[in-house]
C-alpha cells in the first residue's frame, strides 16, 4: 500500500488578503490607495503564485485585471468630469468599490485576530481539557504560520527568483524528488544548524519544479511541524528555525524509507 504526500495550498486566503498585506506593509492609506504602485506589487506576487500553482490564481488574476482597469480609468482624462464638483468626483472615484471591499475585509480580519488573542489569553488563565480544541494535524484550516506572514514568504521567494535564471520548461514535467523528501531534508538541516537562511535553501537551484518543491516544503514545515520563521526587518532575510522546546514532540518528519511512491510535484507549461 502506497502513501501519497499532498500539500494543501488553501492558506492563500485570496486577493483581498494580499492587498491588505501590501497596504499594511507599506503603511498606505487604504482610503486613498496608490493604484499604480499597488498594481505593480500585486503583479509581482501574481507571477510567483503562477509559478507555485496555476489552478490557485484565478481570483488573483481577476483582481490584477481590476487594478489595471482602475489604473487606466484614473490616468485617462474625462472632459465631462472636469466641470463636476470635487465632492462628486470623489463619489465617482473608480477606486471606491475596491476600497469598500478592502475596508470590510480588514474589519473582519481584525476581529478574527482579536478573537484569537482573547482565546490565547483565556488558555493561559484556565486549564484546558484535552478535547477543547480540534487537532490541527487533522484540520488544515487551523494551521498557522507564526511570526512571519505567508505573504512575507512569497515576497522572499520573488526576490530569490529575481536573482536567478530559472530554466524554462516547455511542457508539464515531473520533478524526480517528492515533496516529502524536501520536507525531510530541509527539516533535518534546520535542526542540525539551529537556523537556516531562506535564500540559501535555493542556492544553485534553477529548475522551476525544484524551486516550487523547496518552497512548498518550507510551508509544510512551518504549518504542520512547528518550525518557525523570523524576519528582522521588511524585505530582510527570513530565517527558518526548528520547533521550540515545548513543541519538540510534535509530528515527526516524513521517513524517506518507503516514500518512493509519494506524489511528485508538477510545474505548469510555459
Amino acid at each position: 500500500m502506497t502513501t501519497t504526500y499532498k500539500v494543501d495550498l488553501d492558506i492563500f486566503k485570496g486577493p483581498l488578503d494580499l492587498l491588505l498585506f501590501l497596504v499594511r506593509r507599506d503603511e498606505l492609506d487604504v482610503r486613498n490607495l496608490p493604484i499604480a504602485r499597488i498594481a505593480k506589487q500585486f503583479s509581482n506576487f501574481l507571477d510567483v503564485l503562477e509559478l507555485i500553482d496555476l489552478e490557485l490564481v484565478g481570483e488573483f488574476v481577476l483582481m490584477a485585471s481590476t487594478l489595471a482597469e482602475i489604473k487606466s480609468r484614473l490616468v485617462l482624462p474625462n472632459p465631462a468630469e472636469e466641470e463636476v464638483a470635487t465632492e462628486t468626483l470623489a463619489e465617482n472615484d473608480p477606486r471606491t468599490d475596491l476600497i469598500k471591499q478592502l475596508l470590510e475585509y480588514r474589519k473582519y480580519k481584525d476581529a478574527a485576530v482579536l478573537l484569537e488573542e482573547h482565546a490565547a489569553e483565556w488558555q493561559q488563565q484556565y486549564p484546558r481539557l484535552a478535547n477543547d480544541r480540534p487537532d490541527v494535524t487533522n484540520d488544515p484550516s487551523n494551521d498557522l504560520i507564526k511570526e512571519v506572514e505567508l505573504w512575507d514568504l512569497v515576497s522572499a521567494l520573488a526576490r530569490v527568483l529575481e536573482k536567478k535564471v530559472v530554466e524554462k520548461e516547455t511542457k508539464i514535467r515531473d520533478d524526480d524528488t517528492p515533496i516529502s523528501v524536501y520536507v525531510e531534508r530541509i527539516g533535518a538541516q534546520v535542526k542540525a544548524e539551529g537556523k537556516v537562511a531562506f535564500t540559501t535553501l535555493f542556492e544553485d537551484v534553477t529548475q522551476r519544479s525544484k524551486i516550487v518543491g523547496i518552497f512548498l516544503a518550507i510551508l509544510e514545515l512551518l504549518r504542520h511541524y512547528y518550525f518557525r520563521a523570523t524576519q528582522d526587518q521588511d524585505f530582510g532575510e527570513i530565517w527558518v528555525m526548528p520547533p521550540l522546546e515545548e513543541n519538540a514532540d510534535g509530528p515527526p518528519l516524513p521517513h524517506l524509507a518507503g516514500e518512493g511512491a509519494s506524489e511528485p510535484i508538477k510545474t505548469a507549461a510555459e
